[in-house]
């Protein structure tokens, strides 16, 4: 197969379209930044909190309609063992997006946090939160590399690129633009991909479904259904010995993501509390229709007799090229030309997620390691260059990684395997729970940590040594886990987060430990007795301030 010219001078075209788009943005940032007298730190990772509802909706919406959320459901549905009902990315966005709505949004914005971290510093100190943070950088770098490997297999098929190159490159340009604009570059591209993303996806589904190669996929549901016939591969099925496993896969892609910096940051950005809430539910609605196009190419792959394309028998799935079916559909169910603008559709959804993640690995490190626990005193000017370093480097990390697996779906769910079982439980006990605290945090991590080894990942190689309820032994003699092994994970690191800070607290406050000992200062000092001197001139100053204050606001409303 010889390089596709053609195709190669498009996306060259659509690189410069989102990289002159990005420096624009800079230039806007700059200026609103010299107007306004902007903080340069929030300005680069916040956008000043100035992102209106508008830009909010499609940056929320683009951070989540990436290469792996499109790779990857076509990828399920097409999937003989998997099929449309094991692809669930779309509603659990939706899950994902109303929770947060109803129970994030505004108390983290209402505090005008930087990162989803920064709640940990000021409750657990800087050094438990930057032991904390290393799982938050770890689920950044994986959501980069899970994104680049959706267009970098897309690109390798139809335009014979090399896997390599095309990641490289698609890397190179997500990192110039978000080095130069910061926040700003990252909203205004992704309006830009976000509305590619739409429009060259329906183009390729109406041939894709109208291949002579491919069946009336409408029909057969309908023949199957009447007939009593079982459904076609692509719709699937959830069989009873796998229904905790898919109940487990639903809570962890719903709640996982609500671990994930890169989702806080849309929302800490926000122009107020409001707009913050507003996006969320805005998003709930509108990445699910993002999700129409990839089950519908996903049904038309798994509708299609394979020997009748140019690609030949035996189908992908039989030569191990399932995780390939995206671009193989586009580049044998779908003219030349359609194929091109399907490649810009997937180099988009990757974009608008790999520049989000990388700003927000550099947010976390650079607000919660770097400024708070290795250069307390840098200048504004250094936080600016670790910035811009952090972005290079985390970039690098997500780019290398992709050479580890060539399944985007495979490294999607990894991702949201650590958010869901490590940040989640952490997130929400320091949010909602005041008996947390720093002891309790990192054993919960621990705890948490140690019982998702011990239930293993076959995925990754990593065999089971603890046999879950309801496991059965495998033809190697493996254990093959059927329980919601990561929500018992999930609730094993919340319940000793809580159980480890409440006896932390017990055993300093009580003296059993030495006061000497307590690195995390979670011993509660005494409160002045009432009848002291101290207290009572407390409380009298106390209750003048609330007379005169009350004064005050008497004489304001005679005078009104």
């Amino acid at each position: 197969m010889a390089l596709n010219v053609v195709g190669v001078a498009v996306m060259v075209l659509f690189y410069l379209l989102v990289l002159g788009t990005g420096i624009w943005a800079s230039f806007k940032s700059k200026r609103e930044a010299r107007e306004t007298q902007a903080d340069r730190t929030d300005m680069a990772l916040l956008g000043n909190r100035g992102i209106n509802l508008l830009v909010g909706v499609f940056t929320m919406t683009a951070t989540w309609v990436g290469g792996g959320f499109i790779v990857g459901i076509t990828e399920a549905v097409y999937n003989p063992s998997m099929g449309l009902v094991w692809a669930t990315m779309p509603l659990t966005a939706t899950v994902c997006f109303v929770v947060a709505a109803v129970f994030f949004a505004q108390p983290m914005r209402d505090r005008k946090y930087v990162t989803m971290m920064d709640p940990f510093q000021a409750k657990y100190g800087r050094v438990p939160t930057a032991v904390l943070s290393l799982a938050a950088l770890a689920s950044e770098i994986m959501w980069v590399a899970g994104t680049l490997i959706g267009l970098g297999v897309t690109m390798s098929v139809i335009l014979d690129l090399p896997y390599a190159a095309s990641i490289w490159v698609s890397a190179g340009v997500a990192i110039a633009y978000t080095l130069l604009g910061g926040l700003y570059s990252v909203a205004y591209t992704d309006i830009v991909q976000l509305v590619l993303i739409f429009l060259a996806l329906w183009l390729c589904v109406p041939f894709a479904l109208t291949n002579p190669a491919t069946a009336d996929i409408t029909s057969v549901v309908v023949n199957a259904t009447s007939s009593h016939r079982p459904l076609p591969a692509w719709v699937g099925a959830v069989p009873a010995e796998k229904a905790w496993k898919w109940i487990d896969d639903f809570l962890l892609l719903s709640l996982g993501n609500l671990g994930l910096q890169n989702f806080h940051q849309r929302t800490l950005s926000a122009s107020s509390s409001r707009t913050a809430k507003i996006t969320c539910y805005a998003a709930a609605f509108i990445v699910p229709t993002f999700g129409i196009p990839p089950v519908l190419l996903g049904a038309a792959a798994a509708s299609t007799d394979w020997g009748r394309t140019t690609y030949g028998s035996p189908s992908p799935a039989e030569r191990g090229e399932t995780g390939l079916v995206l671009p193989l559909a586009l580049q044998h169910l779908t003219p030349p030309a359609v194929s091109i603008v399907g490649i810009g559709a997937v180099a988009a959804a990757v974009m608008s997620s790999t520049d989000s993640s990388l700003l927000s690995a550099a947010s976390v490190f650079t607000n919660n390691v770097y400024r708070s626990v290795l250069r307390p005193a840098a200048s504004p000017g250094e936080v600016q260059w670790v910035i811009r370093a952090s972005v290079v480097a985390f970039g690098l990390a997500g780019t290398c990684l992709t050479f580890r697996n060539n399944s985007a779906l495979l490294l999607w769910m990894l991702r949201a395997d650590l958010t869901y079982t490590l940040m989640l439980p952490q997130l929400v006990c320091v949010l909602f729970f005041d008996v947390s605290n720093g002891y309790g945090a990192v054993l919960g991590c621990v705890t948490g940590l140690v019982l998702r080894l011990l239930f293993g990942e076959p995925s990754v190689g990593l065999p089971a040594t603890v046999c879950f309820p309801g496991c059965v032994t495998g033809a190697d003699g493996a254990y093959v886990q059927r329980g919601p092994i990561r929500t018992v994970c999930m609730l094993s690191s919340l319940l000793a987060i809580l159980l480890f800070s409440y006896l932390a607290a017990l055993l300093f406050d009580r003296g059993l430990l030495p006061e000497a000992w307590d690195v995390c200062r979670v011993k509660k000092a005494a409160a002045p007795a009432a009848d002291t001197p101290d207290a009572s001139a407390k409380a009298d100053d106390e209750d003048g301030s609330v007379k005169v204050t009350k004064e005050i606001e008497i004489d304001v409303e005679r005078v009104v």
